[in-house]
């Protein structure tokens, strides 16, 4: 009898060992839940108050919660919409005969015409010197700001997404006012987009070039696509992989407020970027008109849906609590309850988050290299390397 219950289990076990091995890595679909219809977006007097973090994987209606898999896109596409609803403005989809792709030389050029206004974006391709085509990408938003060395060494191309071709909005250098950037000459019903959607949506233009020219052209693997930032291109890196599931690993570096941490739990802290106190050019106006103060505890979402809308994709989340300002204390609580949904399907090998003091803000120590390069390794190279139990904090919770 004895030996009948351990084989049952050993059965058992493999077999969900296998179901974990077989859920998909990366997509070759921007979004594979575009087909369902967006759930109901009350009003703020409608919205029921939780002080909670809501649960990521309970239907937006109230009514149960996903339990398979196969629900989880349907699920997923709730929280989209309501990101893009209450938090950053529309992502509008963009149909592939809209777009045209060349290289010219290792430049990858994307022209998108939309009511006959054409947007190019451009971004150089940097091969690496190891390996053999197609070669795994990783996209740095606004620049790489991982160390090289991390990437010179195998057999990964880089090129960066250069933001302001979309939208030019920075804190740091002149730019153009919400409605006059080179997106709303395309999209001008949609001038009141927070930047981060307006990125996210470039990004995906230039993985649609990618994909249009096809490895031949372009070197590239489209099943092994990451992207990173650091600091406000953090959070660039965040909603990039969110809403585009051609994206195999994000790697989200002090993403700070309004990237990983939860709105909610920063609420509760001292001196941190709240949802009071971010920028207001990347997020709809209208969010902080609704949800300040208390009020945000009526927010039907969170930041941990931000990063649950990942899975079953791989993601990194990186902080550095030596910045009280970038609310790590609340990424690691929004990180905990993402990682359930990995959890839920039994890939939580592929969520992770180390929160690593004693360094300058976005300069990545070497004592973090190894969560680093175990995700990089594995996900972008397809090697075994354990990623079962990157989950580094200074903070008990």
């Amino acid at each position: 009898m004895y030996r009948n219950i351990i084989s049952f289990l050993l059965v058992v076990g493999y077999g969900l060992y296998a179901h974990s091995q077989q859920l998909p890595l990366v997509y070759d679909q921007e979004h594979t839940g575009s087909h369902y219809a967006p759930p109901e977006m009350p009003g703020y007097d409608q919205l029921s108050e939780c002080k909670d973090l809501p649960d990521p994987l309970a239907w937006s209606n109230g009514e149960g919660k996903v339990t398979h898999f196969n629900e989880w896109a349907q699920r997923r596409s709730e929280i989209a919409a309501e990101i893009q609803h209450y938090g950053i403005g529309m992502k509008p989809a963009v149909d592939k005969e809209n777009v045209k792709a060349r290289m010219n030389g290792d430049t990858l050029i994307v022209d998108v015409t939309i009511h006959g206004e054409t947007l190019t974006l451009r971004s150089t391709i940097h091969y690496p010197q190891t390996g053999k085509a197609p070669y795994a990408l990783m996209i740095g938003t606004s620049m790489l700001s991982l160390p090289k060395p991390l990437f010179e060494k195998r057999p990964i191309a880089t090129m960066t997404f250069h933001e302001a071709q979309v939208n030019d909005y920075s804190q740091w250098r002149p730019h153009h006012d919400r409605g006059e950037h080179p997106f709303d000459r395309l999209y001008p019903e949609l001038k009141d987009n927070g930047a981060y959607s307006e990125w996210a949506w470039g990004l995906s233009r230039l993985i649609d070039g990618l994909q249009l020219l096809g490895e031949e052209q372009t070197k590239i693997d489209m099943r092994h696509i990451g992207v990173t930032g650091c600091s406000y291109a953090g959070k660039m890196a965040l909603f990039c992989g969110a809403f585009d599931e051609r994206i195999a690993l994000t790697i989200a570096q002090e993403p700070g407020g309004g990237g990983a941490a939860a709105w909610r739990i920063s609420h509760q802290l001292d001196s941190v970027e709240c949802l009071e106190k971010t920028d207001y050019h990347w997020f709809l106006e209208t969010m902080r008109t609704t949800f300040s103060g208390d009020s945000v505890y009526h927010m039907p979402y969170d930041h941990h849906e931000l990063c649950a809308m990942i899975c079953p994709r791989a993601l990194l989340i990186l902080g550095n609590p030596d910045y009280k300002w970038l609310a790590d204390r609340s990424a690691v609580v929004s990180a905990k309850a993402a990682r359930k949904v990995w959890q839920q399907f039994g890939i939580e090998d592929r969520m992770g988050y180390s929160i690593v003091g004693g360094h300058p803000h976005c300069m990545l120590p070497e004592r973090q290299y190894p969560e680093v390069e175990a995700f990089i390794d594995k996900f972008l190279l397809g090697k075994k390397t354990d990623t079962n139990n990157i989950q580094i904090t200074v903070f008990d919770q």
